[in-house]
C-alpha cells in the first residue's frame, strides 16, 4: 500500500479586482502554507517515499534552502536520516532552520552546482539514496498535484503564472495541466533579473549557464535549468518574463498586508507579475498564482529589502 502524501491540499483563494494593476480577479495556490515553507514537499517529499519505499536507509539532497528543508521535514516523517549539503550562499538562518528539522547540514561550494556535485558523490560513497531538488520525474509529478487540487475545487482559471528556478515546479505545473485535460492554457514563467536562466537560455536557443546568481532571489538561482524544463516551450505554450528584485520585494509586502503570510522575493516575482506586466493578463480572464513560498524570508529581510529596494 502506498504511503499517504507528505503535503497538504493547499488552501485556494481570490483576490478582488483591485488588488493589481491588472484589474483581475486572481486565484492564488497557497503553497507558502505547505508544512515545510514552500511547494518543494510536493515534489522532494514525493521522492523521498519512492527512495523509502525501495529500501534507501539515508537520503542526501543539495539545497539552496527550500528543496532541504523539504527533505529534513520528509526524512523526519518517514524515519531516515538525511543530509543537507548547501552552498555557502545558503544564509545561516535558513542552514538552522534546516537542521532544527531534523537534517545534517554541510556547506560545500560557492554556488548550488558545486554542492549538489558533492551530495551526489557522498550518495554514492554511503549507498544511499540521492534526492535532486528540480530535476526528476517523480518529483515533476508531486508538484502537479497543486494543479490537482486546483481542478478538483472546480475553480476555473485560463493561466498560470509561477516562479522559475531550476524549473521542477514549472516542469510539474505543465505535467498537471497535461494530466487535467488542460494542455492549451498557457504557463508565465517569471524569473528575476540576475538569476534568469531559463529566459536567457530560450534567447540563445541553448541551455545557458549563467556566470553567476546576482539577485536577492536567491531559491532562483539555479544557473542552468533542466534540459526537460528548456525543451518544454516546445512542447507546451510558455511565455518567459523578468521582474527587478525591487518589483519582488514590493509584491513580498503587498501580498504580506493583504494575505497575512510571509514570502521570499522568490515567491514575489510571480506575484509582482499582475503589476509589473499587467498588460500580458488582458487576454486572461481568472489567471492562477503559485504561491510557492520558501523560508528565507522574516519581518526583519522583508524589512531590510524594503530600505535597499524601494
Amino acid at each position: 500500500m502506498p504511503l499517504a502524501p507528505l503535503h497538504l491540499d493547499t488552501p485556494l483563494v481570490q483576490t478582488a479586482p483591485d488588488y493589481s494593476a491588472s484589474g483581475k480577479r486572481l486565484w492564488l495556490k497557497l503553497d507558502a502554507l505547505q508544512p515545510s515553507g514552500s511547494f518543494k514537499l510536493r515534489g522532494v517529499g514525493r521522492l523521498c517515499q519512492h527512495a523509502v519505499e525501495n529500501g534507501a536507509r539515508e537520503i542526501f539532497c543539495a539545497s539552496g534552502g527550500n528543496a532541504g528543508i523539504a527533505a529534513a521535514y520528509a526524512g523526519r516523517a518517514l524515519g531516515v536520516p538525511v543530509t543537507i549539503v548547501v552552498p555557502e550562499t545558503t544564509a545561516t538562518d535558513v542552514r538552522q532552520v534546516i537542521a532544527a528539522t531534523g537534517a545534517k547540514v554541510l556547506v560545500h561550494g560557492a554556488v548550488f552546482d558545486e554542492a549538489n556535485a558533492h551530495a551526489v558523490e557522498l550518495a554514492e560513497s554511503r549507498k544511499a539514496s540521492y534526492v535532486h531538488p528540480f530535476d526528476h520525474p517523480l518529483l515533476w509529478d508531486g508538484h502537479a498535484t497543486l494543479i490537482d487540487e486546483v481542478v478538483a475545487t472546480g475553480a476555473k482559471f485560463d493561466c498560470v503564472v509561477t516562479s522559475v528556478g531550476g524549473g521542477g515546479l514549472l516542469a510539474g505545473i505543465v505535467e498537471g495541466l497535461k494530466r487535467n485535460g488542460l494542455a492549451d492554457v498557457p504557463v508565465i514563467a517569471v524569473e528575476t533579473e540576475g538569476a534568469a536562466s531559463l529566459n536567457a537560455s530560450l534567447k540563445a536557443n541553448e541551455r545557458i549557464t549563467l556566470p553567476a546568481i546576482t539577485s536577492i532571489a536567491t531559491s532562483l538561482g539555479a544557473r542552468q535549468v533542466a534540459q526537460h524544463v528548456f525543451d518544454l516551450p516546445k512542447q507546451h505554450p510558455i511565455e518567459s518574463v523578468l521582474v527587478s528584485d525591487a518589483d519582488a520585494v514590493a509584491a513580498c509586502l503587498k501580498f504580506a498586508d493583504a494575505q497575512r503570510i510571509l514570502v521570499e522575493p522568490a515567491c514575489g516575482a510571480a506575484l509582482a507579475v499582475a503589476d509589473v506586466h499587467a498588460e500580458l493578463f488582458a487576454r486572461f480572464d481568472n489567471p492562477l498564482i503559485e504561491v510557492c513560498g520558501g523560508i528565507g524570508v522574516s519581518l526583519e529581510k522583508l524589512r531590510l529589502w524594503k530600505e535597499k529596494f524601494l
